[in-house]
């Protein structure tokens, strides 16, 4: 193998991560990494190179057209719910509902799972709507923080509509070759940081577990009604829609009925353009789906099942709802460009450009680096990123079509699916403890919440559970790939250091509980 061939082809990337990790801002990154990809395949021609490289990014636009359409049609329908006032109207029910902490603690939680569609949405709205109702309970702002960003970005990378696994699964089409949806499903049950934070959400809001600075937070809301502790910085705005000052008129199922008839109807539009309809079984029309595609369908007639349920009722006038698509289309901006971006760098380390794959496969494959340890090392790699960067798409952007490569050989093919669910939950780790990640900014502002404080006492919880995923993923490297023993073993694990942590805390402090219902 010519060694500087080799070295060529993964200096795009590398450029990319570096620059990322310097300037912390991954959108330049990309560019530089992109431009200077072109310029080696162009062989130093700087004319060559700046041809190549938007010639590139035209194509992939016009290849994953439908991506950037879905995403368009998402924001919009984002905006227009918040609009419309149905998450407010689920937080007043749930004020008078919700009779308890731990009530309160899981409608919060439950809330942010239910709005999977989009972080962003989940952060600001959740947080707005659940505030009266947990700070009724007590329950500090940081400890509400958590439960904003514990249930965005894990509950996002693992739901098929969503922006974020339309995004995942065209990285993974432009790596792979293979079905983008279909592949990012298979990934699911690998994500084990995502499996594992659904659990540790469980533990948190059902048991009076506090550990680290978390501890302290919850005990002065507790005992002295103080939900803030620091009140320097505290970030908070008002995300409920409230459609320009006018009344809101939305009840609770003008939040449930837009999700709801976007999930089937998604999923009906996957029936469609896989053949389920014209023969091709059921549970095969899934795997044979235009997913891209069928996401534009399925968020287009979710669009207008929203609309028929607001405008002949008047919850949203016929201008303020046409208003709402153009602003959440402008909301998508940042996305879109991100998107196309990633697209770019993975067509410049394509076979019709520098190969950087086969090159690379063939590297590892000849190298006597111990594959078990490549799921885990690839996690640490992503979660060091996505802390550095603040962005989780850009870490998955850059490390999704690398994974592809180590895992495109014939001793590291087995690998394939655990590499990617590492690479995801690595990202959305990185993502969950970096003091400058938008979705980390925008729990904060979600709950009203000191930033730092949400940075400081989530980094417990959130490397508590990437430890545990470690340990997990280095026994599947072990086992060949096998996926049930080692989430078993993650899973028992994170319980049982859950479980040694809160021995450890409560003989250093308890926490007076006689002043709320928990």
């Amino acid at each position: 193998m010519d060694t500087l061939q080799l070295i060529l082809s993964i200096l795009p990337p590398i450029i990319a991560i570096g620059l990322a990790l310097i300037t912390k801002e991954v959108i330049s990154s990309l560019l530089i990494g992109i431009l200077a990809g072109t310029l080696i395949y162009s062989q130093g021609n700087v004319v060559g190179m700046v041809t190549a490289a938007f010639e590139l990014m035209g194509s992939k636009i016009g290849d994953n057209v439908n991506i950037l359409i879905f995403l368009g049609l998402l924001g919009a329908l984002v905006v227009i719910v918040t609009r419309a006032g149905g998450s407010a109207a689920y937080g007043e029910w749930a004020s008078r509902k919700l009779t308890t902490r731990r009530g309160a603690a899981l409608a919060t939680s439950a809330l942010g799972c239910l709005i999977f569609i989009d972080d962003y949405f989940n952060c600001l709205s959740v947080g707005t709507v659940m505030r009266p109702v947990t700070d009724k309970h007590r329950i500090s702002r940081a400890k509400l923080a958590y439960l904003l960003d514990a249930t965005a970005a894990p509950i996002c990378i693992i739901a098929p509509v969503s922006s974020w696994g339309a995004s995942v699964a065209s990285y993974m089409s432009d790596a792979t070759g293979l079905n983008g949806m279909t592949t990012f499903v298979k990934t699911i049950p690998y994500n084990f940081y995502a499996i594992l934070t659904i659990v540790m959400i469980l533990v948190i809001c059902l048991t009076k577990l506090n550990y680290g600075p978390m501890a302290k937070f919850e005990k002065n809301a507790i005992e002295k009604g103080d939900l803030f502790t620091h009140t320097e910085n505290v970030v908070t705005d008002d995300f409920g829609g409230n459609n320009g000052g006018k009344a809101l008129k939305g009840k609770v199922y003008d939040l449930v009925i837009p999700i709801l008839a976007l999930i089937i109807c998604t999923v009906i539009a996957m029936v469609y353009t896989g053949g389920g309809f014209s023969g091709t079984p059921f549970l095969s029309s899934f795997g044979e789906c235009d997913s891209s595609f069928s996401l534009v369908l399925g968020s287009f007639l979710g669009l207008v099942v929203t609309f028929i349920l607001y405008i002949p009722r008047k919850v949203l006038s016929f201008v303020d709802f046409m208003g709402g698509i153009t602003e959440g289309i402008k909301s998508m901006v940042p996305a879109f460009t991100i998107l196309i971006l990633a697209w770019t760098i993975g067509g410049v380390c394509s076979s019709d450009y520098l190969n950087t794959g086969e090159l690379v496969g063939n590297a590892i494959s000849n190298s006597a680096f111990p594959t078990f340890l490549l799921p885990a090392v690839i996690m640490v790699v992503a979660a060091f990123l996505g802390f550095s960067t603040g962005t989780s798409w850009g870490t998955m952007a850059i490390l999704i079509p690398i994974g592809a490569a180590i895992a495109s050989t014939p001793q590291t093919q087995h690998l394939l699916l655990p590499i990617f669910g590492c690479t995801l939950g690595g990202a959305v780790y990185g993502d969950h403890v970096s003091p400058i990640s938008d979705t980390t900014i925008l729990s904060s502002t979600g709950a009203g919440c000191n930033h730092l404080d949400h940075v400081s006492s989530q980094m417990y919880y959130a490397s508590t559970v990437l430890a545990c995923c470690l340990v997990g993923h280095v026994l599947m490297g072990l086992m060949g790939g096998s996926l049930v023993v080692p989430l078993i073993v993650s899973v028992v694990l994170l319980l049982v250091v859950l479980y040694v942590l809160n021995r450890i805390q409560g003989k250093k402090e308890s926490v007076d509980y006689s002043q709320v219902k928990f």
